[in-house]
């Protein structure tokens, strides 16, 4: 277990409420329980806080698992932020590339640029290509390729979207859903991705920026803050800590949770509970268990898993940006993060470069089941095949696997969600959080709105829908009930943004 936080170490009296998960939903839920003056427990099974948001440490280097830009519109997290860090944020530069046949674009693209790396002749078909789908397009947008190439036309699809969207959920883009298109590119349209090829947008899309905040030695360094916040304000927080079983009453209460520590086991009984835990894992672990068609519902539910190999090289200034994104069959990396330019601090020996090249893959499949060894050798050859670095100039590296990256939207999704959804809503005691525990595929300013939120539904009596934190409105709905219960509704003003990334962009 780690001792680096204070009041890390458990007694069995129960808590007020158990927070499972000590990433960007569940440490914020924490965090804003202690400064109400909340007894809190916060259970985290890996031994580093943060999440999918961690920041891995290696030989003095600082590995980002995924690239975190700190950027938002909602102003509680903003604040958040700020409180919790403060001048420890630098602001940084964002360039960030497509690397397509043998050719680096800018994202956004620049009219030059592309014009180049096509062809004049590939960009009249490409325009040809928005204009016969403008006419006539799908009539029904029920997968992902239907969405895009309404929008920006097949060929356009087939050049930026098509070959990394698949490397990154491994499905076919005929089989990813429209949902996950509608929730993650709706900002940015077709009118919007040109003009911006020539002039800068008065109103920016989140995809489209120039400049954003950054941890210093990444994005780790605010969940350690956090971390450091809820306990020295009276939380506690168990790392390597496993939830093994959920005990309810088989009805509407959670009644404790049970976890693997060193070896022994511990029940922890609470009068509330927020899980940003795997919600297939909740259903699993709950005692007695749900009945057939829920735990079926569950099993159908799918995530997608990415492991990141992280170079040590010795060169400086390898390429100027923070990522590059790899629409390239060739090799099968699909990103590569250089961590000096997220931060000059993540990289503590000069003339030397930190690199994170990300392969999307399952838990048990061959890939994700080779070798660290081998996996730091494919690397190598894959930054030499890209034209980025020599292999002989790497002189270190370490592979670090992230199981339950990103929920996968795919054809049965939904319906298999709604059956969850409803059957967890007649817990009373209990809140759904964060990327997983909603199978939402939310950036980490919506997991933190949904931990914000999830406190207000146990402290406050809103219902607030946190399924709906990163949907199209920028406004949640709750339903206030009067003296006799009856439903008054309100809507309730919680500045929460669509996320609108490029097809190849993905801010983790």
């Amino acid at each position: 277990m780690s001792d680096a936080y204070p009041n890390s170490n458990l007694s069995n009296a129960a808590a007020q409420f158990v927070v499972v998960g000590a990433g960007p939903s569940g440490l914020t839920a924490a965090s804003e329980l202690v400064d109400r003056n909340h007894d809190v427990t916060v259970l985290e099974q890996l031994s580093l806080v943060g999440g999918i948001s961690r920041t891995e440490k290696h030989k003095g280097y600082h590995f980002d698992m995924g690239g975190h830009r700190f950027y938002t519109k909602a102003a509680e997290v903003n604040a958040f932020w700020e409180r919790m860090l403060g001048d420890q944020f630098i602001t940084r530069s964002r360039l960030s590339r497509i690397f397509y046949n043998g050719w680096f674009f800018p994202y956004p693209l620049k009219a030059v640029e592309t014009v180049r790396g096509l062809g004049l002749i590939e960009c009249v078909l490409i325009l040809f290509s928005v204009i016969r789908w403008k006419l006539f397009p799908y009539r029904e947008e029920n997968t992902f390729e239907e969405w895009v190439t309404n929008r920006f036309g097949r060929r356009l699809f087939n050049t930026f979207f098509k070959t990394y969207t698949e490397k990154v959920w491994g499905i076919s883009c005929k089989e990813l859903k429209a949902e996950w298109a509608a929730q993650r590119i709706s900002g940015l349209s077709l009118k919007t991705a040109v003009l911006s090829m020539f002039f800068r947008p008065r109103n920016v899309v989140k995809t489209l920026i120039e400049q954003f905040e950054y941890p210093r030695l990444g994005p780790g360094m605010m969940w350690e803050a956090v971390a450091e916040h809820v306990c020295e304000n009276g939380g506690s927080i168990a790392m390597e800590a496993t939830t093994t079983s959920i005990r309810t009453n088989g009805k509407d209460q959670v009644l404790s949770i049970t976890y693997r520590q060193n070896g022994e086991e511990t029940e922890l009984p609470g009068s509330h509970f927020l899980f940003s835990m795997p919600i297939t894992a909740v259903i699993r672990g709950m005692n007695p268990p749900p009945p057939p068609e829920i735990l079926e519902a569950a099993k159908q539910l799918k995530y997608r898993d990415f492991l990141t190999v992280c170079l040590i090289i010795d060169k400086p200034d390898l390429f100027p940006d923070n990522w590059i994104y790899i629409h390239d069959s060739s090799v099968k990396t699909g990103r590569i993060q250089n961590y000096g330019n997220w931060s000059p601090d993540m990289v503590p020996e000069a003339g030397r470069s930190g690199l994170g090249l990300e392969y999307f893959c399952n838990v048990g499949d061959d890939l994700w089941n080779t070798s660290e060894e081998d996996l730091v050798e494919l690397a190598k050859r894959e930054l030499e095949i890209l034209g980025l670095a020599n292999a002989s100039d790497v002189i270190d590296g370490v592979v670090y696997r992230v199981p339950k990256a990103y929920p996968v939207y795919d054809a049965d999704y939904k319906q298999h969600l709604t059956v969850l959804r409803e059957y967890l809503r007649g817990f009373t005691n209990m809140q759904m959080i964060g990327r997983n525990g909603l199978h939402r595929y939310n950036n980490q300013d919506h997991a933190m709105l949904t931990g914000m939120y999830a406190v207000k539904n146990l402290l406050d009596g809103t219902d607030f829908d946190l399924w709906k934190v990163n949907g199209e409105q920028e406004y949640l709905e709750e339903i206030r009930r009067d003296e006799k219960g009856t439903p008054q509704p309100v809507v309730a003003k919680s500045n929460v943004p669509a996320e609108v990334p490029v097809a190849a962009e993905r801010n983790n």
